[in-house]
């Protein structure tokens, strides 16, 4: 349940705290006053998108924060790593180079996944609402919504795939004689190519670093003949090794006038030995380096054949390799096509009665559902003073797709004696107004979102109706929090707590004000609303009888 709402610096608002409570919340206002601005606060900290324009004139940002009382333990919250409360805070800043921060209880995140907790949250109806229900192309998501087929289309869902899997591979499969040859010979020319090359993995780069030591063996040479030298030594001078020898006996005499130097020698002695080994090490490898032209050429010719493979069939001998089992694959599969594909048909065949068995499953949920969801809307309608209204859920057969094998629109006639009709062609705009009303409180039930927002609903609608709209707005919000902008008297009076947005000047800025209506400022508000500028005596009593006769 939203408990509160904090606005700062949104368009006229500065700064506003609403309060909102259980049951039937209203929110009543002259035109302009800044209604639709909460709507678009509330929007806001949903996910909705936010603009920059939205942000009060001399503002570097605009604020919303909500506080949610008895929030369910929701997987989001585990899935998007924020410590769950059942008191949620929500926050969202919107800046004027476009930043948008978002916090729930402290935690930052997206925009995206803000706007999934948020239809967990406030389900939103506005007085254009009525474009999604009467979308054809919804109505079959309704339905299923509506019917909890959730396991079926999963199940429907999974044959599908493996059906269209199947349908590609025969499809791709499928080739004239004249496309199967040329692929063939391809397939058997490339596979000749790479396979008289005879690599080796990792060939490529040994090969390189062979032809790097060759084309500098004689830096390699004298390089090493150097090392030798400085490590033995020569005819001119002592090497490492012979001087650390000299040094560990020199520290060897002086044992006999102190130990002092005993650690020290042991250290010279240690070195002594590994440069010693390190000297073998490199005269060895010095004996056994060996060049010849005649090798570096080879090198070279088996580097261009590897070359040309390369820009052929991948950028390494391992990737040409992985080509050439790619290609024998291939080659395979086309030569015992024929064969590979009755082996395909026959799984295709299965896995499309498999795929058909479980639409018609879906289609029986889907069928039995439309029953119940029509009986319950035209319940719905009668209450609305609609009481001859007919409404059917019409179903056409299509062919297997990813909803299944049903195509559903939603058929109505508002008057007796008038043929059923697409919902969107049928009604008048004060009946728009509660058969979206009937709709959405039909599908709520199936909804376990504690919060609806109803933005105008009641736009065309008057006298009975407005009445028996406003009477099913205040049955829904014996279950759920409904918060209700509205110009309708009818409505207003229902309220259980009555919020009164008004806007006045204050040195040449708009401010929007949000005001708790006590018994009082109530009969003065729909006073205002049944009479306009000049409220009347007549007018007060019409209100009191209004807020005293409501049931």
């Amino acid at each position: 349940m939203l408990s509160l709402l904090h606005i700062e610096n949104i368009a006229v608002i500065e700064c506003a705290d609403i309060s909102f409570h259980k049951g039937f919340n209203i929110l009543t206002g002259e035109t302009g006053a800044g209604k639709s601005i909460i709507i678009d606060g509330i929007s806001a900290i949903l996910g909705e998108r936010a603009y920059r324009d939205m942000i009060r004139t001399g503002s570097d940002k605009a604020t919303v924060r909500a506080v949610f009382t008895d929030v369910p333990k929701l997987s989001w919250f585990e899935e998007n790593a924020v410590e769950y409360d059942p008191e949620t805070v929500i926050m969202r800043e919107v800046h004027l180079d476009g930043k948008n921060v978002c916090r729930v209880n402290g935690t930052l995140i997206n925009v995206s996944a803000l706007r999934k907790l948020g239809l967990q949250l406030i389900n939103i109806h506005g007085q254009h609402d009525s474009a999604s229900l009467f979308d054809e192309a919804n109505h079959l998501q309704f339905l299923d919504a509506y019917g909890g087929n959730d396991d079926l289309l999963r199940n429907y869902a999974e044959k599908y795939e493996a059906l269209t899997v199947l349908r590609r591979e025969i499809q791709r499969l499928t080739m004239d004689e004249g496309e199967k040859l040329r692929r063939m010979e391809t397939f058997r020319y490339q596979i000749d190519e790479i396979s008289k090359a005879e690599l080796q993995p990792g060939e490529d780069e040994a090969l390189d670093q062979r032809r790097k030591l060759l084309q500098n063996a004689e830096k390699v040479s004298d390089g090493m003949n150097t090392a030798v030298e400085c490590l033995y030594g020569g005819d001119d001078s002592d090497g490492a090794a012979s001087l650390l020898q000299q040094a560990e006996r020199e520290l060897a005499r002086l044992q006999k006038y102190t130990d002092a130097f005993d650690g020290l020698r042991e250290k010279i002695s240690d070195l002594m030995y590994q440069v010693q080994d390190a000297a073998e090490e490199v005269r060895d490898a010095r004996d056994e380096l060996s060049y010849s032209a005649d090798e570096l050429e080879q090198i070279e010719s088996r580097l261009d054949v590897i070359h040309r493979l390369r820009r052929k069939y991948g950028a390494t001998c391992e990737d040409i390799l992985q080509y050439l089992d790619q290609a024998k694959q291939e080659l395979d599969e086309i030569e015992f096509a024929d064969d590979h594909m009755e082996r395909l048909k026959s799984k295709c065949d299965k896995a499309e009665q498999a795929a058909v068995a479980a639409a018609m499953e879906l289609r029986n949920s889907r069928k039995s559902t439309a029953a119940v969801l029509s009986e319950k809307i035209l319940s719905e309608l009668s209450q609305l003073d609609m009481p001859r209204v007919q409404f059917s859920c019409q179903f056409s057969e299509i062919e297997l797709s990813a909803n299944g094998a049903d195509q559903v629109a939603f058929y109505m006639s508002a008057n007796a004696g008038e043929a059923l009709k697409p919902l969107s062609k049928v009604a008048s705009g004060g009946e728009l107004a509660r058969i979206m009303l009937a709709m959405k409180n039909v599908l709520a039930q199936q909804d376990w979102v504690q919060t609806l927002v109803f933005d105008e609903v009641d736009t065309g609608v008057s006298g009975r109706a407005a009445q028996k709209v406003a009477e099913k707005l205040r049955s829904v919000a014996k279950n759920k929090q409904v918060l209700c902008v509205t110009h309708l008297p009818q409505l207003a009076a229902f309220g259980d707590t009555h919020l009164l947005i008004a806007k006045e000047e204050r040195q040449g800025r708009t401010y929007t004000t949000v005001t708790p209506l006590d018994l009082d400022g109530r009969k003065q508000e729909l006073a205002r609303i049944i009479g306009g500028a000049v409220i009347t005596e007549n007018t007060l009593k019409s209100a009191e009888e209004m807020l005293l006769c409501r049931t």
